[in-house]
């Protein structure tokens, strides 16, 4: 299904990744919009979390990726960031030491000017505000970060990209390792964020894909296999053999160890 068209919020065409001469993104198209939560999703290597890095400008790629007139693939990740595109990491990368708030404030001096940031704030910035209560971490505001749950400092790491300013959200495994409450709670934040910002998840938590993605592309072998609603993509039968069978296959390999 085609979703090329005016309301994209990023562009992507043609693009790939090769290490060495191994492709890891073979020539990928996705349109990626705003006001839905996006999913990426395919077995180990399928080439998901290299096609966000390239996306970030974490490893070179070719092609393009058309963001408000300008290619992310041909621009540096400080630009990236700058230009409103975001992203979290498997495991959170936020200072442990320093209170929720301290990790926001500073998260949120992309909008500050250098001299600004040598002096101290006389008061929490209302962007900060709005970002704890998106997250819901009001009541640790001054706890050191170190302390949170796993599920919290995931949803801390949103909270830095919201006071970034973030249009476009790369979320990487945001619900690994958490509870189902806390995956729920999650999924609920990735709907508010999602409203108005371009959300893009790559996820293995199929559960978790089918309560809360409105659009899902399927990665196999570095190559986009096939993408739609979560009905449509479960009723693909090439999905079924290439993500599904392999997990079933897993389970099977599991219980024949035991």
């Amino acid at each position: 299904m085609s979703r090329t068209d005016r309301d994209a919020s990023v562009q992507v065409s043609d693009l790939t990744v090769s290490f060495d001469g191994f492709v890891a993104v073979d020539h990928v198209d996705l349109t990626l919009r705003p006001g839905e939560v996006h999913f990426l999703i395919g077995p180990n290597g399928a080439g998901k979390t290299t096609l966000v890095d390239a996306l970030t400008g974490l490893v070179p790629a070719t092609g393009t990726a058309m963001y408000e007139g300008r290619d992310l693939v041909a621009m540096k990740t400080n630009r990236i960031v700058r230009a409103g595109v975001g992203r979290t990491f498997q495991t959170a990368t936020v200072f442990d030491e320093l209170s929720v708030l301290q990790n926001l404030d500073i998260a949120g001096g992309l909008h500050r000017k250098a001299w600004q940031l040598a002096f101290a704030r006389r008061s929490v910035p209302e962007y900060v505000e709005r970002a704890l209560e998106t997250i819901g971490l009001q009541e640790l505001r001054d706890r050191p970060a170190g302390i949170l749950a796993h599920g919290q400092k995931q949803w801390l790491e949103i909270g830095m990209l919201l006071v970034q300013d973030a249009r476009v959200m790369f979320l990487d495994e945001p619900v690994a390792g958490m509870n189902g409450d806390e995956r729920d709670e999650t999924g609920e934040l990735l709907r508010r964020i999602g409203a108005d910002r371009t959300v893009v998840v790559i996820e293995h938590d199929m559960d978790f894909v089918r309560s809360y993605a409105d659009w899902v592309s399927v990665l196999h072998a570095g190559a986009l296999l096939t993408e739609g609603s979560v009905e449509q993509v479960q009723a693909d039968p090439r999905v079924q053999t290439v993500y599904l069978g392999s997990a079933a296959d897993a389970a099977v390999e599991s219980e024949g160890n035991h």
